[in-house]
């Protein structure tokens, strides 16, 4: 009996509308006052059904829940014979509850949209060649998957063959199309907007990308913040309360409904909602723009932070050194430029691999012999020619002639920053070259907006050297920049600045950022970074964009506000209602529990702004 009648709740409300408005037109449309009391009594004995039962759960817990105020208000208003207000009140908490779900399903429209776009087949290559459909959850790794136009990229994986363009705002929160070529990574869930490709399967099932996500996102949202617990603790506190201020209020009165009016008014239900939908909103706001925010704690603490520090490599910077700057000395760069090419060819050092990128040609002479000097570079053979590739201790290691230009030249490029990468041909040097790892676009209008939200200190930490740490520091703009740090130094510097009493977020994307990420107040990982950073931190930026951090700053301030605005306007009804409870003749408790139903709907549109909110 109890699972039908608590499984019907929303047909009881329905009969109970019906009886109502019949009971309304029998008494004022015919003068029939039998038909309208026996109306009103079926349709408080109804209502009260499943909302006794569910007081009768939370008791059973030791829970003194709100169904446990409004059943002992019903029963008490049918033992009144108000059969009237017993049955408008439970047909008010019934809409009411049916309402809050409804909103409440919306506001998670973006987190079930996220597991919505979950993939569910893949055309996996079989042993003959040919490709047959599976359910994604049998995909083992390593297994070739083929993927038309239209199609979701079923697991996280390397192209094989093909080009196509890929929509990964799933994965992002971009919209705009990414190029994808043999060699290229693929994520789950993202969409192939034309093109055919044949990807190698790298990680499957929960393991991707996508899988992560929406594990973080579910994660995150079963969280509860500092301000939810001390709700939860609250309620268990205030209901009681009301309960005995209702039992004073009868024994001080002797007025039974004044009483029982009290605990209509007394309700705490927008008091209770108002927390959790601000953050679910938040977090579903966040998943949908590319912000993966670990839960509701989370953003109280992160809309707190007046200090961010950011690893250099990766996170302020692209990760990637390129040739920042060159100068020649000689006119017949292009023989030369070969022969620098192919002696790099034969080195998977990063400058060399810069150098070859930026030179990007393709007939290189052959290398004859290749000699590393430790320290310094690469001295070989090509075609007949000594070539020598390295820094200037390799040039003056071999005697070479330095001029009074090439060194004023190297002193000024390693002044800004770069490694220097010098060619000498049969003793002549006859070029240099400046490489850098390059800022990332647009970081330093981001890290602008970033104290405009109200961030006072912006620092890089780095295990670089301190003169290209400060260099990135004077280009961004930032208060303070430490170089030379190892791993354990970043933890050392967060605790000292925690302990000066600043709230500190940290940002980065390597193994060697993830003990700072764990002991900061708010680690922010980098999407492009390691499995272990992301696991570490509480904020991931899936796309490393600089305009999502900023993003998700506001996002998290806003939405603390909207926690607080919540609070007020629950608690203001509260005492509103209560004050004209006492100092007015026209309260009563239909109008309460009507106003009281009112104040859920407002908490819950109040939170449902923040699923369209975006950084101005």
């Amino acid at each position: 009996m109890q699972k039908l009648i608590l499984g019907n709740k929303n047909k009881i409300m329905a009969v109970q509308a019906v009886l109502i408005i019949g009971a309304f037109i029998a008494h004022y449309g015919f003068g029939n006052e039998i038909v309208a009391q026996w109306s009103f009594l079926i349709a408080g004995i109804m209502g009260i059904a499943p909302i006794l039962l569910q007081a009768i759960s939370a008791l059973q817990v030791k829970v003194v829940s709100i169904d446990v105020l409004v059943s002992i208000a019903a029963i008490g208003a049918l033992f009144i014979q108000n059969f009237e207000e017993s049955a408008i009140v439970t047909f008010l908490f019934l809409f009411g509850a049916w309402l809050e779900e409804k909103t409440l399903n919306y506001t998670r429209t973006s987190i079930k949209e996220l597991t919505e776009m979950a993939p569910e087949k893949a055309l996996v290559q079989q042993e003959d060649g040919s490709f047959e459909e599976e359910d994604v959850d049998f995909v083992d790794e390593g297994a070739i998957i083929l993927v038309r136009t239209g199609a979701k990229v079923p697991v996280d994986g390397t192209v094989l063959t093909g080009e196509g363009h890929l929509n990964e705002a799933s994965i992002t929160g971009e919209s705009v199309p990414v190029s994808k070529d043999e060699g290229d990574e693929v994520f789950a869930g993202t969409i192939l907007d034309n093109g055919t490709i044949q990807i190698r399967a790298d990680k499957v099932g929960e393991d991707t990308t996508f899988g992560r996500i929406i594990e973080l996102v579910e994660e995150a949202q079963d969280s509860k913040s500092e301000a939810e617990r001390f709700i939860d603790s609250f309620s268990k506190w205030y209901t009681p309360a009301v309960l005995v201020i209702g039992f004073l209020t009868w024994l001080l009165t002797r007025n039974v409904e004044l009483a029982i009016t009290v605990l209509v008014l007394g309700c705490p239900g927008a008091l209770v909602i108002g927390v959790p939908v601000s953050n679910v909103a938040g977090i579903g706001n966040g998943a949908r723009n590319g912000v993966l925010l670990k839960g509701s704690e989370v953003i109280q603490d992160f809309a707190k932070v007046d200090t961010i520090i950011f690893d250099k490599t990766g996170t302020l910077t692209v990760g990637n050194p390129e040739v920042a700057e060159e100068k020649f000395y000689t006119n017949n760069t292009e023989t030369y430029m070969s022969y620098l090419a192919a002696v790099e060819s034969e080195s998977d050092h990063p400058l060399a691999k810069a150098v070859l990128s930026h030179l990007a040609l393709i007939d290189l002479p052959e290398v004859d012999e290749t000699d590393v000097v430790k320290g310094g570079g690469i001295l070989a053979q090509v075609e007949g020619r000594t070539v020598a590739v390295g820094n200037l201790f390799l040039m003056e290691n071999q005697g070479y002639a330095i001029s009074e230009e090439v060194l004023l030249d190297t002193q000024a490029f390693e002044k800004r920053g770069n490694s220097i990468v010098m060619t000498a041909v049969d003793g002549e040097i006859i070029s240099i070259m400046g490489i850098r790892d390059q800022i990332r676009p647009g970081v330093k209008e981001q890290l602008e907006k970033m104290k405009q939200l109200g961030v006072k200190n912006l620092i890089v930490a780095s295990g670089d050297n301190q003169g290209t740490v400060d260099l990135v520091a004077r280009e961004l703009g930032l208060t303070e920049a430490r170089g030379h740090m190892l791993p354990e130094d970043k933890s050392e510097y967060v605790e000292e600045l925690q302990n000066d009493g600043q709230i500190v977020a940290f940002v980065g994307d390597g193994v060697n950022d993830a003990p700072s990420l764990a002991l900061a107040d708010i680690g922010i990982a980098m999407g492009s970074g390691t499995d272990v950073a992301m696991e570490t931190s509480d904020v991931v930026l899936v796309n490393s964009d600089f305009e999502h951090l900023n993003h998700s700053l506001s996002l998290t301030k806003a939405t603390s506000n909207n926690m607080i605005q919540n609070i007020v306007i629950a608690i203001g009804v509260v005492i509103a209602l209560v004050a004209m409870l006492f100092f007015t003749d026209w309260m009563n408790m239909s109008l309460g529990m009507l106003v009281h139903e009112g104040s859920i709907l407002v908490v819950i549109l109040n939170a449902m702004r923040l699923l369209g909110h975006n950084l101005k």
